[in-house]
């Protein structure tokens, strides 16, 4: 089970009991911010990529989407979302888990600037309901990201 497998990942952090589980689904933005009580920007979601040959999580604040013309200037290849068989096989979580902690090996993990206007924000902890609060010190750590990006621009309303 996914969310065993991230427990296990972020105990060499400490956080381990720090994952929270929710009764009912947290695996879109609106249902995750349900769940916690907070505004839906605050949600990082995990978008799961391939550029090229390489397999990428790109975490995201929940109002945000992928820029198509920054993704192609930063990784110099369309984006291409994985589907979702593709997401659980390549990248290690199923969709409305995905996180980028306990990711499969070979998966580069990037962090986007869109998170940067808030102290905490919560990605999700590998299953559909459930969600772990971190700094973006924190994040950045335990994601072992391989740095920050631009390629995200807000939703339209």
């Amino acid at each position: 089970m996914a969310i065993e497998r991230v427990r296990a990942y972020l105990e060499q952090y400490g956080a381990a009991d720090r994952v929270l589980e929710f009764g009912v689904s947290s695996a879109t933005v609106e249902l995750a911010s349900k769940a916690l009580g907070c505004q839906p920007a605050r949600i990082a979601k995990s978008l799961s990529l391939k550029a090229g040959e390489e397999y990428l999580v790109i975490v995201t604040a929940g109002d945000y989407k992928i820029d198509n013309a920054k993704y192609k200037a930063r990784f110099r290849t369309k984006a291409r979302m994985l589907s979702a068989a593709e997401v659980e096989e390549h990248i290690g979580h199923a969709v409305g888990g995905v996180c980028p902690f306990g990711v499969n090996d070979g998966v580069t993990v990037y962090l986007d600037e869109s998170l940067k206007r808030f102290e905490t924000v919560f990605p999700a902890c590998g299953s559909s309901n459930s969600a772990i609060e971190l700094t973006l010190a924190e994040l950045e750590s335990y994601s072992r990201c391989a740095g920050w990006v631009d390629v995200c621009k807000r939703m339209e309303e």
